[in-house]
């Protein structure tokens, strides 16, 4: 029997979902599901745990599901470990996020990886991550560690450098991704091989071959198309410039880089009315969260067929069967990606196994994506430097690095919106101790 624990359990549908993908796997079928979180998740929490006990019934798994407060009870002798965490982030948290940068200029989708909004809540989460990932160590020195919550590669680069823990990032952009231009192209997924590096949310695909051929020129004609082209504006421009398809959607993607939001015009071009549309989205959701939870409780349970998340694939590798699985995941970057930062959080191809998981080395990645990738790698790499530090200064000069910041604003400005965002969360940030 393997321990498996969900730390941010009252993520509901991701909860419910990957407990069931375990239980598919014959050699995790009888795997005992641990979920945790604070009291204030506690709802979700049991409402995931009934749904999970229903799935387990109704696929006559030998396994089991406990939830508790309790971490330390939770970890002991833990053989892989789930962090899905949203740390102090209310919908009000997330909209100053937004709105404290839109005041100066700066425009943002989702601001949860990059930028001033994506910093923010980076240091809002590191003193409870850092809590976390100091009891795994205590109490599961030696178990494979998944971290799901975002800014990725500032909390994975913050985690490894207070800890000795190795931990890995997972993200869903690559294989979205590698989806979606299947689909463009009338590919079957099963004929794709890829091989795709960067940074988390701005990584590229090398190559990107359709039975062994290479499918560029296929897409290239794909995105001729105006109804292929405006599904994703951003991401097809950036393709024609570039040479090499990003990972990230264009929304999100337009935060990342100079291009698109610096200007009214640019951003009713490429994405119209995108300003804090995730924070709108999940506002409406939540108006019917709990009454679609209470319908699946109500339920029989999930169904009981594997979906497209890939954890359980990796969890089977390392524990059950020892299938090998391939995966692009967020590690530390030693010698894998040769031209940018070492020690940075880089996102690569990694295999799992009974081995463990063993990232690839691509080398040097084509100089112009380089230069894309070491300007937001170095910006966080500063926030991450920041925060262990204390430094206030490293922070606003994380968002000095920012391209987008840097698109728009003056360096007065900055510093006048840095000031300010510290201001709005010193109570979240005292625990930081910033000077």
């Amino acid at each position: 029997m393997r321990k498996i624990v969900i730390i941010g359990a009252g993520s509901f549908n991701f909860t419910c979902a990957i407990s069931r993908d375990i239980f598919t796997f014959p050699a995790l079928a009888d795997s005992n599901i641990v979920l945790v979180d604070i009291p204030e998740g506690v709802d979700r929490m049991e409402a995931a745990r009934i749904v999970i006990e229903k799935t387990i019934q109704k696929g006559g798994y030998p396994g089991s599901v406990y939830a508790t407060f309790n971490r330390s009870e939770a970890l002991a002798g833990a053989d892989a470990v789930m962090i899905t965490i949203r740390n102090d982030l209310t919908i009000d948290a997330w909209s100053r996020d937004l709105a404290i940068p839109k005041k100066y200029g700066v425009d943002t989708v989702i601001g949860d990886t990059r930028g001033p909004s994506g910093i923010f809540r980076f240091l809002r989460s590191a003193s409870a991550l850092l809590d976390i990932c100091r009891d795994i160590e205590k109490y599961a020195p030696e178990a494979a560690v998944l971290n799901y919550t975002n800014p990725m590669d500032m909390i994975c680069s913050y985690i490894r450098k207070m800890t000795h823990l190795n931990i890995t990032g997972l993200c869903h952009s690559v294989q979205g991704t590698a989806s979606m231009l299947a689909q463009w192209i009338g590919a079957d997924i099963r004929d794709i091989t890829y091989l795709c590096a960067g940074i988390n949310h701005q990584a590229f695909f090398l190559e990107y071959k359709w039975k062994g051929r290479n499918a560029y020129p296929d897409i290239k004609e794909a995105i001729k198309k105006e109804e292929i082209y405006k599904k994703e504006m951003v991401r097809n421009e950036m393709f024609r410039a570039l040479g090499y398809y990003p990972t990230e959607s264009s929304g999100h993607n337009s935060e990342y880089n100079a291009w698109f939001r610096k200007r009214p015009d640019l951003i009713e071009k490429y994405c119209p009315d995108s300003y804090a549309s995730s924070v709108r989205i999940i506002t409406e959701r939540e108006k019917t969260r709990d009454e679609k939870m209470k319908q699946i409780v109500d339920s029989d349970g999930m169904d009981l067929s594997r979906g497209k998340e890939y954890a359980a694939s990796i969890l089977n590798a390392l524990l059950g069967d020892g299938t090998l699985f391939e995966f692009n995941g967020n590690v530390e970057n030693k010698g894998l990606i040769t031209n940018l930062p070492e020690g940075a959080t880089v996102e690569v191809p990694v295999t799992a196994s009974k081995a463990g998981l063993r990232p690839y080395g691509i080398g040097n990645l084509p100089r112009h994506l380089a230069a894309l990738n070491n300007q937001n790698a170095q910006a966080e790499e500063l926030a991450v430097e920041g925060c262990i530090e204390g430094d206030r200064n490293k922070i606003y000069l994380a968002a000095v690095c920012d391209p987008l910041t840097g698109a728009v604003c003056s360096l007065a400005e900055i510093r006048a919106m840095v000031d300010e965002m510290f201001e709005e969360n010193q109570e979240s940030l005292k625990a930081l101790n910033f000077r």
